[in-house]
């Protein structure tokens, strides 16, 4: 994304070892075809659903963001102190909606103390998520302590800012059970401060002694259109949230591999498949060959695939197309008359048709498989609380289409086929089958196994 004539997370073309494209280790990311898949949460993928938003400031409207919020199915909103959004407004907004906040001093800020005291309101109220660092301090240089820090000064001040946000949490009694998430576009560091890692390691170099800790969470920024990776094309969405030096946006690999700007060595390639992470913005703006269908398809995928390759949390930029601000007109899932664009419908479908609440941990499995599956098919296994299976199938292509077979491992006495760009219910009911046939092109579909894996075992 371009900011004041800066693109965000650029970095040249650099000659850099290219990892085998991987996911991440952990339950949610299993690739397919799956044998004897244990389930995931479907309230863990829905609580990963974020939004950045002004809420009800810079022109917005604290119920028409409630509003939307619910017909989205928006768990949670990136926000902070920098906008000076009410703190009873965030809180009217959590008892709506239930959807809660992660915390940041924003742009150019770095006013601990009002962080932490607005952070204890939200916590008393149960809105609060999580803590998050400096926003790109590349493009909003800081000053702490009296001096300036990211842009083109020192960075020092941004990692000593990072270190003591990250203590001040921990060390309240209140905030101390809250993650703290990195600063974003840490990879623009010109200093070698140390802000690749969550915590400083022993031998690395850097400016800042070994042991310091930063975060718990990496947090970064990437857009699935950037100057590397301009067009549409084929896994546009799977392909931004890989973990790798084969991301061509600005992604994990350039923040805390080695870092686009400086090329400071950070995690090797199998320490970044499990690193915690998160993303607070991420999105497309339409304009050339993004259509507003288009987008709306890579923002449905995109939510998908951050969760199935493991980042916890994902924020679109925007809610709402912002007035105030130049290049900012066309991001939102609504424009600025809140009328819902396309995108808006399609992630409306796929939370509606998932909704769920929060409840016991997922015991259910399938041995399900899809034989043949290309390249752009991908699939998420969930299970809500009643122990109904959800398995999502989408698919990745600009043209054309895949038909691909998923093989149930049991006879289903019920199955329900849903498609996320039609509606909220069911095109499709079988009964007694043992395989579902899908013909997939661009978009999710979601077979629904009512009652989980109670099949007949004949």
């Amino acid at each position: 994304m371009i900011v004041n004539g800066l693109v965000r997370g650029y970095r040249a073309p650099q000659s850099i070892p290219i990892f085998a494209s991987v996911v991440a280790a952990c339950a949610t990311t299993l690739s397919s075809p799956v044998l004897a898949a244990r389930a995931v949460s479907a309230s863990g993928f829905l609580n990963s659903i974020g939004v950045n938003s002004s809420i009800a400031v810079r022109g917005e409207n604290l119920a028409k963001t409630e509003e939307c919020a619910r017909y989205l199915g928006i768990r949670w909103f990136r926000s902070g102190i920098e906008g000076d959004v009410p703190i009873r407004d965030l809180i009217a907004l959590h008892r709506s909606t239930g959807a809660k906040f992660s915390w940041s001093p924003g742009s150019g800020r770095t006013d601990l103390d009002k962080l932490l005291s607005t952070a204890r309101q939200l916590a008393a109220a149960g809105a609060l998520l999580a803590f998050e660092g400096p926003n790109e301090p590349n493009n909003w240089a800081i000053t702490y302590k009296g001096e300036h820090g990211g842009g083109r000064f020192s960075w020092l001040p941004v990692a000593y800012f990072q270190r003591d946000l990250y203590r001040a949490v921990k060390a309240d009694p209140q905030l101390k059970q809250y993650p703290v998430w990195s600063i974003t576009e840490g990879g623009a560091d010109s200093s070698n401060v140390g802000l690749q890692f969550l915590t400083i390691p022993p031998d690395s170099g850097c400016l800042l002694p070994p042991g310091t800790v930063f975060a718990d969470y990496a947090n970064v920024h990437n857009y699935i259109y950037h100057p590397n990776s301009p067009g549409v094309e084929d896994n546009k969405t799977w392909n931004a949230a890989d973990t790798t030096a084969a991301c061509k946006v600005d992604g994990l690999y350039g923040e805390y591999g080695l870092t686009w700007a400086g090329h400071y060595k950070g995690y090797a390639g199998k320490q970044l498949i499990s690193l915690p992470r998160v993303t607070t913005e991420t999105g497309c703006t339409i304009g050339g060959a993004v259509t507003p269908r288009i987008q709306a398809l890579n923002l449905l995928t995109m939510y998908l695939d951050q969760f199935k390759r493991g980042w916890s949390y994902t924020a679109v930029y925007l809610l709402r197309d912002r007035v105030d601000e130049a290049g900012n007109q066309k991001f939102g899932f609504y424009r600025p008359n809140y009328t819902p664009r396309l995108a808006a419908v399609y992630l409306h479908n796929l939370t509606s048709i998932l909704a769920d609440t929060d409840g016991s941990r997922p015991n259910e499995t399938l041995n399900y498989t899809i034989p043949d599956e290309p390249a752009t098919v991908h699939d998420l296994l969930l299970e809500k609380r009643n122990g109904s299976l959800y398995l999502v199938v989408w698919d990745e292509r600009v043209t054309g289409s895949d038909t691909v077979t998923v093989h149930l491992g049991r006879l289903a006495k019920r199955v329900e086929v849903y498609d996320t760009t039609i509606g909220v219910e069911p095109q499709k009911e079988l009964s007694n089958v043992r395989s579902v046939k899908l013909s997939l092109s661009d978009h999710p579909i979601i077979i629904a196994l009512p009652g989980g894996t109670r099949y007949s075992a004949r």
